[in-house]
């Protein structure tokens, strides 16, 4: 699989980015829209933005978008869904509104199996409000609220909610992915596809989690941040298929 060497029709143009330079949301924002165009779901799809970095994700996707409240996303989407079965629904979370604000509706949806799919972009900080720690900021990881770095003592361990997820019986595929280099790009859009198709063939539940890049809010270069990804973030979430039960299997 290749990324097109084209824009995506589903793509607005002349649009200036409101992400920082390094940011991983740029990158998953033109696979999404690649795919939308590839698998031909770009008029019939409906995305649930969430609050947090990619709050403006309307400005770029030039399908039907709905925002909504912090955490609410699956809840929203589930709605939409139920009521037009016909449409192609997918929400786009970070881990701030995804796996603390909205963890409720995440266990919820999930645990269902409602015919969604979610991606999950994972940069364990919150970044839109200004790098405070996240459920999933990192043991030891430097953050606005952590400065001496995430005590588990007093903050507990790094909350890997995919993982939990994974194992409901409506969740049909989960995978863990990285925007950390060309190799980590293409197995994203290959996921990211993958859990597209799950929803087509109406299947189930789907999520691809994306371990992403906050250089800003990491305190580091677009390339160091590319790195820690690989060296540091990927050793405590470690990339790989969670779940695979479109064969039955487990």
């Amino acid at each position: 699989m290749k990324l097109l060497n084209k824009w995506p029709a589903y793509y607005k143009k002349d649009v200036v980015t409101h992400y920082c330079p390094g940011c991983g949301h740029g990158i998953v924002h033109r696979i999404v829209a690649e795919l939308l165009e590839e698998m031909d779901l770009g008029k019939r799809a409906v995305c649930v933005n969430p609050a947090g970095c990619a709050v403006l994700a309307y400005k770029y996707f030039d399908i039907d978008m709905i925002e909504s409240a912090h955490g609410r996303g699956t809840a929203i989407a589930t709605g939409v869904k139920r009521v037009k079965p016909e449409l192609f629904v997918f929400t786009y979370q970070g881990d701030g509104d995804l796996s603390a604000i909205g963890t409720a509706e995440t266990i919820h949806s999930a645990n269902r199996g409602e015919h969604i799919t979610v991606i999950f972009i994972n940069n364990a900080v919150y970044g839109m409000t200004g790098g405070q720690m996240a459920p999933t900021t990192l043991v030891g990881q430097r953050t606005t609220t952590s400065p001496g770095g995430r005590n588990p003592k007093y903050d507990g361990y790094p909350l890997h909610i995919t993982d939990v997820i994974a194992q409901f019986p409506g969740v049909i595929y989960a995978e863990r992915v990285a925007v950390d280099g060309p190799a980590g790009i293409q197995r994203t859009k290959r996921a990211i596809q993958t859990a597209f198709q799950v929803q087509v063939d109406g299947l189930g539940y789907s999520i691809v989690e994306v371990l992403s890049a906050c250089p800003t809010n990491w305190k580091m270069n677009p390339e160091d941040s590319f790195k820690w990804i690989t060296e540091v973030m990927a050793k405590e979430f470690v990339p790989g298929v969670l779940t695979d039960k479109r064969g039955g299997g487990a």
